[in-house]
């Protein structure tokens, strides 16, 4: 199954990701994490409110992912190239969920926390398959979830933002599928 890794790009990713501090998001997100001025007269118009919300519930659901990807990595059932591969993604998932809550405050609202206890089908997963399944559909979850977002977001920059997380959960979604022997991208569409 390790096929469909190419270690040279992962080594990268994860030194850009430790040399970032895990921010991976545009220029105008972060700008926007430091407090920049669109924050401020975007709360001024009360508009900040439904984008608390919306960003809340991308918080929930990547929290729940960290979550997913943690139980996969202490299955035992994934074999080390598809087990660094689940650390790697679940990585981008922590990297999400701290720009997320740290978005979510400087708007002035509380960070969704992660759940004690998620209803994953832990009975269902007994081969690696199984979780490279698991874990594409919660990926192709979080892509439709995004795209369903973006155009919510009263602050462009945010959409902005979460367009930049929903790419990246898109490559989660066709890498699983690859390595699942699926086509890694479907159709010249995601809906």
């Amino acid at each position: 199954m390790s096929f469909f890794l190419m270690p040279h790009p992962a080594a990268a990713r994860r030194a850009f990701l430790s040399r970032s501090s895990g921010l991976v998001l545009s220029g105008t997100a972060i700008a926007l994490l430091a407090g920049n001025d669109v924050l401020a007269a975007q709360q001024a118009k009360g508009g900040g409110h439904q984008d608390v919300q919306i960003l809340n519930t991308a918080l929930g659901a990547e929290l729940e992912a960290i979550a997913a990807y943690q139980l996969g990595a202490e299955s035992k059932l994934l074999e080390k190239p598809v087990l660094d591969l689940a650390v790697t993604f679940q990585g981008h998932h922590k990297a999400h969920a701290d720009v997320l809550a740290k978005t979510v405050e400087k708007l002035g609202g509380k960070p969704a926390l992660a759940k004690s206890n998620y209803d994953f089908p832990v009975d269902q997963l007994k081969s690696q398959a199984d979780v490279l399944r698991f874990a594409a559909k919660l990926e192709q979850g979080a892509v439709s979830a995004y795209l369903g977002a973006v155009p919510l977001f009263g602050n462009r920059d945010l959409a902005k933002a979460a367009a930049s997380i929903l790419g990246d959960e898109a490559m989660h979604w066709a890498i699983l599928r690859n390595a699942l022997g699926e086509a890694p991208v479907p159709a010249a569409f995601v809906s």
